[in-house]
């Protein structure tokens, strides 16, 4: 029995989970959690038992030294708890709970159990999975990230698309249906990792996740030198790609489908998104700006901004990054530049083609990041797509696992 006496109550808390393995191509997902832990320093109050929920076989210990003496580290679930003194600008706080460990070999069903304990006995408000798997989007643009629930009234508050997947599953879908049928409000984000490009890390899609978590629950997450990481990783794989034909080829391909898809991303919906997150970047006390579906209302309480055709000015549109983005900008800057939230996000919106809140699911063997296909959708920006290459040649045939490592 894991003892909780010695945590603080929390604020407002919010449980974001993310597991190695299959639901985490590029380690995207587990690398976000990894990343809020670092930022704010989270504090581990409890570890899940790795003798109940491992195959040591699958998932080995490894053997450290410290000092000379020898260590072993269990592979394991854990969970630690974060105070954010200045969650929306105005100082009030809120905690967060991250969740990270590797997909558990067995027992799911009393895995999720032991999550959901936790949650109740914390008050956790909101819960929000992280997944990333493999599919057909090209490198150069943004990363697809899709929001889905389980909840018909969640989906329409916070603007996620309703889960309609159906086939195999892994951590994320089971946790996700554990906490719906538990009554907790439960989303998750799954960003789409190119096949041919699948090893970790990938710091564009962690990238993408964490922008796309910070509009969803309306904290702004520190992203330190994760936007720099973004673009070298994307400089080392067009350097790759432009070293073989076919590949530099097959990912013009890819561009041109996908950009012929978003053409109808290129709309007031994806400007609103993106002018959100600009001002919330820009204004601390600005606050979240979670839009109600039921009807059209301002994006916040501010003169809404003039089109870029009425301004006096140059009229420069966003930042330059890509035509569904920064194309509505505040008129208080005059040359209307978007000044570096489009250039460092790598976030895109929720309304992927994904069919399901489980990822990576589509597992028929000859899967390219099968799943929730959120390959075609997003309107993030494309000057954050960078980050550092493990110097592996990029392959066509996407064959890998779907969803990440196995």
């Amino acid at each position: 029995m894991i003892e909780l006496e010695g945590l603080p109550e929390l604020v407002d808390p919010v449980m974001i989970c993310a597991f190695e393995g299959w639901n985490d191509a590029g380690d995207a997902a587990s690398s976000a959690v990894g990343h809020l832990d670092r930022e704010w320093k989270g504090e581990v109050f409890a570890s899940l038992d790795a003798e109940d929920y491992y195959d040591f076989q699958v998932n080995r210990p490894t053997v450290t030294l410290h000092g000379g003496v020898r260590k072993v580290t269990w592979p394991t679930t854990q969970l630690s708890a974060v105070r954010i003194a200045d969650a929306d600008g105005k100082g009030n706080p809120r905690d967060l709970v991250l969740v990270r460990g590797i997909e558990p070999s067995m027992r799911w069903r009393s895995f999720c159990n032991e999550i959901l304990g936790f949650a109740h006995e914390l008050g956790v408000e909101l819960v929000v999975l992280l997944g990333a798997l493999l599919g057909d989007t090209p490198h150069t643009r943004p990363v697809p990230v899709t929001g889905v629930t389980s909840d018909p009234e969640l989906a329409v508050s916070m603007d996620l698309e309703e889960t309609r997947y159906e086939g195999p599953t892994g951590i994320v879908g089971i946790l996700q249906e554990a906490c719906t049928h538990a009554g907790v409000p439960t989303a998750s984000l799954w960003a789409a990792v190119p096949h041919y490009v699948s090893q970790p890390p990938n710091p564009k899609a962690t990238l993408a996740l964490l922008n796309r978590l910070d509009d969803l629950i309306g904290v702004r997450i520190p992203l330190g030198e994760l936007p720099e990481d973004a673009r070298a990783w994307q400089v080392g794989v067009d350097q790759l790609a432009a070293e073989d034909s076919e590949v530099a080829e097959y990912v013009q391909t890819l561009e041109e489908a996908r950009d012929t898809a978003e053409l109808p991303e290129a709309s007031g919906e994806a400007i609103a998104r993106e002018f959100e997150r600009y001002l919330r970047r820009r204004d601390p006390g600005a606050g979240p700006y979670l839009r109600d579906l039921s009807g059209p209302q301002p994006l916040t309480d501010r003169e809404e901004p003039r089109a870029p055709q009425e301004r006096d000015g140059d009229g420069e549109d966003g930042g330059g990054t890509d035509e569904a983005e920064g194309a509505a900008e505040p008129e208080e800057d005059g040359a209307g530049q978007d000044s570096g939230t489009a250039e460092d996000d790598g976030d895109t919106g929720d309304s992927g083609a994904a069919e399901g809140s489980d990822g990576p699911e589509d597992s028929d063997g000859s899967d390219r990041g099968a799943g929730e296909d959120a390959s075609d959708d997003g309107d993030a920006d494309t000057d954050a797509d960078a980050g550092s290459d493990d110097g592996k040649r990029p392959g066509r045939d996407g064959e890998g696992e779907a969803g990440g490592k196995d």
